[in-house]
């Protein structure tokens, strides 16, 4: 069964606000009513239908990269998921995987199941292209997985959603890296920091560099102290540029579409498709039923 686990928008404001408003029209049985009810409905499907489209687009639109060529910035990546550091234990089954969402729910005297606790794992893992590996970051992400386990308990019901490892995982989300190759540090700056450090040590200073003596360092002995810094500089420039590079792919910070997946892009394309139709399917039907309203008012 497919799940969406994070931020569908568009799919709860159909299941879920335009249902209530169905219910309330049914129950107040009034034209005066529907002709309230119909319009938040045509506006809900609109935004919901935007929403769906918008998703679409950005997964076809959005090529394909290679970990270790991707540009910085927004990226479409593909690659085997595996962990980072140990696995970590589903909340209830407590079966290793990578990241899970858990529902806890109870049911009342009226047989209603009430959701009383709800939660995901934030523990980052890996994806690997083949090319190189990514840290994935899963805070604030779209997640959408296949593997549901559900089970009862007398009157408590549990439900758990896993991503694990060696799946084929589809990322759309912000590409960071950081390392020896993004590193923003230059030499120039370098010095004036290794000067800054040593003349907070002045006594060090001195006794480096103060060869006659009188506590003071003249023109020839700050030139002195100006060379050393420079090769101290050039030394944590080279250490700093050997690092080896990290890469992260994180929630973007413009707002834009942050998707985790074991789906295809293909199929969530065509996912995100069937649910735009729906939406603008549900918009005209409000429109129509708006002005069959009017018309039968006007009689």
């Amino acid at each position: 069964m497919i799940t969406s686990l994070r931020r569908q928008y568009a799919q709860l404001i159909t299941s879920g606000g335009q249902l209530v408003l169905l219910f309330a029209g049914f129950y107040f049985e009034s034209g005066e009513g529907w002709l309230w009810i119909l319009p938040l409905m045509a506006l809900l499907s609109l935004f919901a239908w935007l929403s769906a489209l918008r998703r679409q687009r950005l997964i076809i639109g959005t090529p394909t990269s290679r970990i270790a060529s991707a540009a910085q910035g927004y990226v479409e990546l593909l690659g085997r998921a595996r962990r980072e550091g140990e696995p970590i234990p589903g909340k209830y089954s407590l079966l290793p995987c990578l990241w899970y969402r858990f529902r806890h729910e109870r049911r009342n005297h009226k047989d209603e199941w009430r959701t009383i606790d709800t939660g995901e794992s934030t523990a980052p893992f890996r994806i690997d292209d083949g090319s190189g590996s990514c840290v994935i970051d899963p805070r604030g992400a779209e997640i959408i997985v296949r593997h549901k386990d559900q089970w009862q308990v007398g009157d408590e019901r549990y439900t758990e959603w896993k991503l694990l490892e060696m799946e084929e995982v589809y990322v759309l989300g912000e590409f960071k890296t950081i390392g020896g190759s993004t590193t923003s540090l230059t030499h120039d700056n370098l010095v004036k920091s290794v000067l800054y450090e040593w003349k907070l040590n002045n006594a060090d200073l001195l006794q480096r560099f103060d060869l006659d003596g009188n506590g003071l360092l003249d023109m020839d002995e700050w030139l002195l102290a100006r060379q050393a810094a420079k090769r101290e500089a050039r030394k944590r420039l080279n250490e700093a540029r050997a690092e080896a590079d990290t890469h992260f792919v994180l929630q973007p910070n413009d707002g834009r579409l942050f998707l985790v997946s074991n789906l295809s892009p293909e199929k969530l394309a065509r996912r995100y498709a069937l649910w735009a139709w729906l939406h603008l399917v549900i918009f005209f039907g409000a429109l129509g039923g708006i002005v069959w309203l009017l018309q039968e008012s006007a009689y």
